[in-house]
Formats: C-alpha cells, structure tokens, sequence
C-alpha cells in the first residue's frame, strides 16, 4: 500500500500548487507579461535577421573574440551581461573552449556573467530613484508591480537557467524591488547554466 500513497501524495501537491497560481493569478500575469513581450521580441528578431542578411553577425562576432586580447574579451563579455546581455553567451564559452585552460576561463565567464547580472540589479533599482519613473511605477502599474514582487523568484530562476537575457531579470528584479539577498541565491543558477553548457560544448559526454 505505500508505493501507491507516494504518486497519490505528488499528484495531490501538484494539484494544489496549482489551484494556488490559478487563484493568485499568476498564469494570467504570466501571459499577460509574455503578450506585451511579443511585439518588442519580433522586432527585435526582425532586426537581428535583417542585419544579419548583409553582416554574418554570429562570424563578426568570432573574429571579434580572436581579434581582441584575453582582457578585451573578458571586459567585452562583462558589459555585453551587464548591458541586457544581447551577445550569445555561447560565443564566448566557444572561446573560452579554444583556450589552454578553458574550465577556468568558462569559470570566469559565468562569474562575469552573474556578478553582470547583479550589477544590473543595482542599475533597474538606481532608476526607480528617478521622480517621473517612480510616480508612473507606483500609480500607473501598482497591480503589477504587486505580482511581479510576489513571484519575481521566478523571473530570476528563468533569466538564469534558459536562453534568455539574464540581466533583462535582474534589471526587472531591481526596478520592482525585489529582495537583492534572494537574486544573489536565485541567480546563482546563472553557475550551473554555464556548467552545463561547458558539457556540452567542451563535448565532455
């Protein structure tokens, strides 16, 4: 009979983790938060896609990487993760893959890329210091900022484990005051993302 009380116990949590983001509403804000991405993502894709149609972006950015000193690089890496994090972190763990000792240069790489995204924090929080941008923040998206500081954890976790700007959540998590103590334990993930990427470019398995 206790083999069968554990996936009973499981389905029963999932269940009610569940019904408790239905009620709190955090699938709406979710979406709601995703739909307003949309059009600001596909023009940026558009761009991407139409630079890249007379500019080999991806090529620029490997001769760019060979052509600067190990220092350039590195510094280059930290303001691009400290500045919404637009160049692909896997160029430079490709490059980091050409060094001599390239675990420690990948480990470089993703403390640059945290201690960016912390840096980044401090900067989305310096400008809710600004009167006009904290008026509008607190009147014109109280609801919002209500459910982005309830469920920001998640922001961080996501911007540092998948492909996506880990600064952008950062920069988000100090705009809406999120706890700075919890970004540094969540975004410590940003060290096991670039971990794993290492596995997987460095062909370890």
């Amino acid at each position: 009979m206790k083999p069968k009380s554990k996936p009973k116990t499981e389905k029963s949590r999932l269940k009610l983790y569940h019904q408790y983001y239905s009620y709190t509403g955090f699938y709406s804000f979710v979406w709601q938060a995703v739909k307003k991405a949309i059009p600001l993502v596909v023009i940026v894709l558009i761009a991407i896609f139409t630079i890249n149609h007379f500019v080999d972006i991806n090529a620029a950015l490997v001769r760019f990487t060979q052509t600067l000193p190990i220092y350039g690089v590195l510094l280059f890496f930290f303001v691009s993760e400290t500045l919404l994090g637009l160049v692909p972190p896997e160029i430079f763990i490709a490059w980091s893959g050409n060094m001599e000792h390239p675990w420690l240069f990948l480990t470089i790489l993703a403390f640059l890329s945290y201690f960016g995204g912390l840096l980044t924090y401090y900067i989305g929080h310096i400008i809710t210091k600004i009167p006009s941008v904290h008026r509008y923040m607190e009147v014109k998206m109280a609801k919002q900022l209500k459910n982005a500081r309830k469920w920001g954890g998640f922001l961080i976790v996501v911007g540092a484990l998948l492909p996506l700007p880990f600064s952008i959540s950062c920069l988000a998590a100090g705009i809406i005051q999120f706890p700075f103590k919890n970004v540094v334990l969540y975004g410590s993930l940003r060290l096991l993302r670039f971990l794993i990427y290492g596995l997987v470019i460095f062909h370890v398995f």
